[in-house]
């Protein structure tokens, strides 16, 4: 079992940049797929980005991509999110998941097993 912790959210004005950071606590995080989702009131859960278990794979919604990059330390237990070129439809609370049973990279929340409580990012205009 692991518990992630989400940080980094924070309000940022149109055209900013954020990081968000992501630790895991538990053992063998190298083996867990890492991924990112947000959501807004009243809408599903999105699938914002995603990681392999090396860090050398990576795929992206189609809302951020060029926009944001994700990242992973595998001696820190440590996922990262930076988040550039803010617009303020990329305001959500952002959440952190990790798949522990696959070496295909999901994009569905149902895929992944373990979730952080969510940090918010609002961005103003």
């Amino acid at each position: 079992q692991v518990q992630l912790v989400e940080s980094g959210g924070g309000l940022v004005q149109a055209g900013g940049s954020l990081r968000l950071t992501c630790g895991a606590s538990g053992r063998n995080f190298r083996r867990y797929i890492m991924g990112w989702f947000r959501q807004t009131a009243g809408k599903e859960r999105e699938f914002v980005a995603a990681t392999s278990r090396n860090g050398g794979s990576t795929y992206y919604g189609d809302s951020v991509k060029g926009r944001f990059t994700i990242s992973r330390d595998n001696a820190k237990n440590t996922v990262y999110l930076e988040m550039n070129s803010l617009k303020p439809e990329d305001t959500a609370v952002y959440y952190c998941a990790a798949d522990p049973d696959t070496l295909q990279i999901g994009v569905h929340p149902i895929e992944y097993e373990y979730w952080g409580q969510g940090t918010q990012v609002t961005v103003s205009s």
